[in-house]
């Protein structure tokens, strides 16, 4: 069958789960992969309340529709990262707490070791996020850059995510990284860097993103085939790069989203220019059976008209794998 087509609703936090369910059915969609903010997702009353999770089903197939992975990528970012004023805006209070940076990073450990258990609860196998980095704020290799100081970072990596993996694999729930840059892995090269920090734990893995790939200049078909088993979910997103004016490069110039300047930015799905089709056929190569998850993002564009064809687009181009060979009916014992 074709895979269930999915939204992320990271981007729709200002509506309450009750009002977002019924308007991703019309919008067309299969489910969805909840965002553990806004009132869509609460990591800590799933532990906490009865009822809870139940309710959250409950009104998912009200509207006819299922979860397949939630997301905690706002807590995530936190575990690794250098903490500043930003960080405040985006976690949870008990888990920005006295705003101290390495209390931060602690507690937002801590509420993804959580994230991991309401994932059992709820009955999903994928939690998708970041992991943030303590060495991003250094991409370009000036001051000079050694390897060593990049290794650090890799280090500092796996022993904040170690123990979060431990609880991963005791859950039975996989973490999947959005590779991205900010993250510690941001294209093929880091993503083998950060397998290779954690041991290749059997947990860690990623949501494959392709518009964070393609604008950088990535082998974003490629990343796929470089890491069959490890694609754990599938964010559909579309980018276009080479479009602006010549005054902001790849970097971004600190420019806004739908600045007419800006060398990339993110579509609406079909309207960028990643290349679906090869993607869709890739997936089949890999068996990944799992969701497609439409992570909608077009400053452009009013966003119930845009998720509506990028599930529509979506759905046209997936289709199911071959159970047979095609030229097996050449054969005359097949006759």
């Amino acid at each position: 069958m074709p895979r269930p087509v999915t939204l992320f609703t990271g981007q729709w936090a200002d509506l309450p789960l009750a009002e977002l369910a019924p308007l991703a059915r019309q919008m067309g969609f299969d489910g969805l992969e909840l965002a553990c903010w806004g009132d869509h997702f609460d990591v800590q009353r799933a532990l906490k309340e009865d009822g809870y999770v139940q309710g959250r089903l409950d009104l998912l197939a009200e509207h006819g529709l299922k979860v397949y992975a939630i997301g905690n990528h706002l807590v995530g970012q936190a575990v690794c990262d250098l903490i500043d004023e930003r960080h405040r805006s985006i976690v949870p209070e008990h888990v920005w707490g006295d705003g101290d940076p390495e209390g931060v990073r602690q507690r937002a450990a801590q509420e993804l070791m959580d994230t991991a258990r309401a994932a059992r609860k709820l009955g999903v196998s994928v939690v998708t996020g970041f992991t943030g980095s303590s060495v991003w704020h250094s991409i370009y290799a000036f001051p000079p850059t050694d390897q060593a100081y990049w290794e650090r970072g890799f280090e500092d990596f796996a022993r904040r995510f170690g123990p979060i993996l431990d609880v991963f694999e005791q859950e039975g729930v996989n973490f999947a990284l959005e590779v991205h840059p900010t993250e510690i892995a941001f294209d093929t090269a880091s993503s083998e860097r950060a397998l290779a920090a954690v041991s290749h734990h059997p947990r860690f893995g990623f949501n494959y993103d392709p518009s964070h790939l393609a604008y950088q200049g990535v082998d974003y078909v490629g990343f796929l085939r470089r890491f069959p088993d490890r694609i754990f979910h599938a964010h559909m997103k579309d980018v276009w790069w080479g479009h602006g004016n010549g005054e902001v490069g790849v970097f971004g110039g600190h420019t806004s989203f739908g600045d007419a300047r800006r060398y990339w930015d993110f579509r609406s799905v079909g309207r960028g220019d990643v290349r679906f089709e090869d993607i869709m056929v890739a997936l089949g190569d890999i068996r990944y059976s799992g969701p497609l998850s439409i992570e909608w993002e077009d400053a452009r564009m009013d966003r119930v008209h845009g998720a509506t064809e990028s599930a529509a687009f979506v759905r046209r181009l997936d289709f199911p794998a071959s159970a047979v060979a095609f030229d097996a009916a050449f054969a005359k014992d097949a006759q």
